[in-house]
């Protein structure tokens, strides 16, 4: 059974439970902009759903309200962000507009942040170069719930990556995926509805394939993009450790098994290399390489060209990246955000401690 809520009803209900973490009215907006803006793009694992689990994480000490972000090492295009454990959703922004600020001087910019949390969905901080006349980057490593192709052990998280790219009369190319067969926010709307995961998603602890949506508190895993070795797994693999190495690597954030985990009742990983979670960005000046105009107008015939390739069969078409989220933002916008009754019932629990109206 689901519940429909008015944008702003949604939008009012997080701005104030931000502020009751402490947040200032600036970091509360910009968290809850975030947060919202996955529920109406449809990406409703990473909406309000995770609002209980941020608060839980600032509960256990793990989030700073009043971070004081600083940038620790920087050139004219590149710059190391330290997040004073931030919320993830108040220092991409940040980095994020640090990234253009660099590619408006020397054509290309990229950020890399540690000692951060979960940062929400990757495609809104790379859609922020979009409006710049920039292609845009952004990626984040995240607790480790993936079995390398072979192993039965967690060694990566989900590590989406992100890229926007701006067009002229068409929408833009805005591509935001995990490099695991499914994100892990999917598989928790599975655990909430009661239903299987489809296979190839997890495995068991044994490392054998599984359908059981709530296998990861069994000690299973979730398997890295394809799969199996046979669907090409083995890619999914590089993928995530790329984004890996991008965000913890270089940040001098934790990196693979030693990520903290987003839920705050799992156990910190002992001995960690480095601080927090990381992230990486980047922003790209499209007139650092030629006129921005002629580059839009390629990239309009490359899209109308996709939006027209021959079909299997009626009724299908090629999707482009972005497509999917603006058409649900539209019709959100209109008739509201549907809310399941678990996530529900985990806001309602959250008004009632904190005193809040929901």
């Amino acid at each position: 059974m689901e519940k429909i809520l008015s944008l702003e009803q949604l939008m009012d209900f997080t701005i104030h439970v931000f502020e009751a973490m402490g947040c200032s009215k600036e970091h509360a907006q910009l968290a809850a902009d975030s947060l919202v803006a996955a529920d109406l793009s449809g990406v409703d694992s990473h909406g309000v759903a995770r609002l209980s689990g941020y608060f839980r994480l600032w509960e256990t000490g793990r989030i700073q309200s009043n971070p004081s972000i600083k940038i620790l090492h920087e050139t004219p295009s590149t710059a190391l962000v330290d997040a004073d454990r931030a919320l993830g959703l108040v220092s991409a922004p940040f980095a994020m507009k640090l990234a253009i600020e660099k590619a408006r001087v020397a054509g290309t910019g990229w950020v890399a942040v540690r000692n951060s949390n979960h940062f929400g969905i990757a495609g809104q901080y790379a859609a922020m170069a979009v409006e710049q006349d920039m292609i845009g980057f952004a990626m984040t490593n995240a607790s480790a719930l993936v079995a390398p192709t072979f192993s039965r052990e967690r060694m990566l998280g989900t590590n989406p990556i992100a890229m926007a790219v701006p067009a002229g009369s068409e929408p833009a190319f805005v591509a935001d995926f995990a490099t695991t067969t499914a994100s892990n926010g999917k598989l928790e709307i599975l655990q909430r509805k009661g239903h299987p995961a489809p296979e190839g998603w997890v495995q068991d602890a044994s490392g054998h394939s599984s359908t059981d949506s709530a296998i990861l508190k069994n000690g299973g895993a979730m398997l890295p993009l394809g799969g199996d070795r046979e669907h090409g797994s083995h890619k999914g693999f590089m993928l995530g450790s790329m984004v890996d190495i991008l965000s913890g690597v270089l940040s001098g954030a934790n990196f693979g098994p030693w990520v903290p985990p987003f839920p705050a009742y799992v156990a910190m990983p002992e001995n960690q290399p480095g601080q927090g979670l990381g992230h990486f960005f980047g922003a790209m000046r499209v007139d650092a390489f030629e006129p921005a105009s002629e580059f839009k107008a390629r990239m309009d015939q490359w899209i109308r060209r996709f939006r027209n390739a021959e079909l299997v069969q009626n009724g299908q078409r090629v999707v482009i990246p972005g497509d999917p989220e603006r058409a649900a933002e539209q019709n959100r916008r209109e008739h509201g955000i549907p809310l399941t009754e678990p996530v529900l019932a985990d806001l309602e629990q959250l008004a009632n401690r904190l005193n809040l109206n929901f």
